[in-house]
């Protein structure tokens, strides 16, 4: 006797369609325009995440880059100074202090600019 799985496979589908709920046109309603979108949204959505950590680290390095010509360095600068004098911070914290706490930035870029000196 044959096995139907309607069940499962009408489980399968609803899950799908749920998913794909706002698609554009009849990538929303029609079975295999939706998978072959929901599919492909897959894709790029795992590519976006792998995306947003660069796009981050550029922004962390475009605001220190900022903060640092204020003091009077370039960014290059700014953290090969940080990196003679041992100071081991990463890009995020530095562009959190450059936006946030101006004072400690400013220590810091005081400390950069005197190990490049020194």
């Amino acid at each position: 006797m044959r096995t139907k799985s309607v069940v499962y496979t009408r489980q399968r589908k609803k899950k799908i369609f749920r998913r794909a709920k706002g698609y554009y046109g009849n990538k929303n309603n029609r079975w295999r325009m939706t998978i072959q979108q929901y599919e492909k949204s897959m894709r790029h959505a795992y590519v976006g995440r792998k995306d947003r950590k660069g796009a981050f680290r550029s922004l962390w390095i475009i605001r220190l880059n900022a903060a640092a010509r204020q003091e009077g360095l370039s960014y290059s600068r700014f953290i090969a100074g940080l990196k003679k004098a041992n100071i081991v911070i990463d890009r995020k914290m530095l562009a959190d202090l450059a936006v946030n706490d101006n004072t400690s930035f400013k220590q810091l870029a005081e400390i950069a600019k005197n190990s490049l000196a020194g």
